[in-house]
């Protein structure tokens, strides 16, 4: 089975000087045709499917604000909205559900949905920090209504999936992993916010210039024992490239061949858990150079084909962070 990839890049959902932006994906878009992937073609969600994660007046009143008062700031993140801005919302969901579906009907290995708007920090009751739905949230839930009892999202973008969180904090099913530079939006994800749900809801907040040493040891030391501990049956990855060291908003360290080494250790475990099901969502990332190798780092890891030329090794020093890793795995159990 092969590689499957959904692409939507929303180039009507776009305000002036915005990091969030159609243009961070001009740099990909030359590259897409050379990955050995195979393009499908997304299709908007349905507000039924939206309602899986969202709650149906928070769906009414974006489509109202997008339809008769856009374009304008919505929240002091800030994020916006244009005109087209619900119809591309649907259509970004959509475009992780149509990957989804196709690794969970056996249509396809694994995933990747490189779409915009991104979705992690939108709740089920308010959109929020550049994200209108929860695209991977939605997916996730969509498996879980179509047979799978145990699901997963590992989110190594730079800033905490809250909304994520929030829309798996109750459901024993659903289980959340993330990754963040700490003291940045959305300013939670520290390690004991969700006491109930050891092991299952999983933060991991890291200083500024982690990078590609500290996620190498976050994979070995905390990424393994959570899937082994939940043993989900297909895992989700939203995958920003705002960890990159030099994007423009963020202050972390990874390298291109970083990312491919996470990747890797992410599909590993799907391998070895799940089936190989492992569908990774674009997020963040706010460079398009970094964002159009990152993806390639993500296609390598999901083909196990191709070889990374991409030399980006961050100059800044790493921090030591055992500390910080074995705090997480004592909270939750893993040491």
């Amino acid at each position: 089975m092969s590689t499957v990839y959904a692409f939507v890049q929303s180039p009507e959902h776009v305000y002036p000087d915005h990091p969030e932006r159609p243009g961070r994906l001009d740099a990909l878009k030359p590259k897409l045709a050379s990955f050995e992937a195979e393009l499908l073609e997304a299709k908007p969600a349905s507000p039924a499917d939206v309602s899986l994660v969202h709650h149906p007046k928070l769906i009414a009143s974006l489509e109202k604000v997008c339809r008769e008062e856009a374009p304008g700031i919505i929240d002091y993140a800030p994020t916006y909205v244009t005109s087209t801005s619900f119809d591309d919302a649907l259509l970004a969901a959509g475009g992780v559900l149509t990957c989804t579906r196709a690794v969970l009907h056996g249509e396809a290995h694994n995933a990747f949905a490189i779409v915009r708007p991104p979705g992690h920090h939108a709740e089920p009751d308010r959109a929020m920090g550049f994200c209108l739905f929860n695209n991977i949230a939605i997916a996730a839930k969509d498996a879980l209504k179509h047979g799978l009892e145990r699901v997963m999202v590992i989110d190594y973008d730079a800033h905490h999936g809250n909304g994520t969180q929030a829309a798996f904090f109750h459901d024993e099913r659903a289980a959340f992993l993330s990754t963040h530079q700490w003291g940045i939006y959305p300013g939670i994800g520290w390690i004991t916010d969700a006491p109930h749900a050891k092991k299952r809801i999983v933060n991991v907040p890291l200083p500024a210039y982690a990078g590609d040493k500290v996620y190498e040891q976050a994979a070995d030391r905390i990424f393994q024992p959570f899937v082994e501990a939940f043993r989900p049956q297909m895992i989700f990855v939203s995958v920003g490239f705002d960890a990159h060291w030099n994007d423009p908003i963020t202050m972390l360290g990874l390298s291109t061949q970083g990312y491919w080494r996470v990747a890797q250790k992410v599909v590993a475990l799907a391998e070895e858990y799940c089936g190989g099901k492992v569908v990774f969502v674009l997020e963040g990332g706010y460079d398009p150079l970094n964002v159009a190798n990152g993806v390639e780092a993500v296609f390598a890891a999901l083909t196990g084909k191709g070889k990374l030329e991409t030399r980006d090794l961050s100059p800044h020093t790493e921090p030591d962070c055992d500390a910080r890793i074995e705090e997480v795995r004592k909270w939750h159990g893993f040491a």
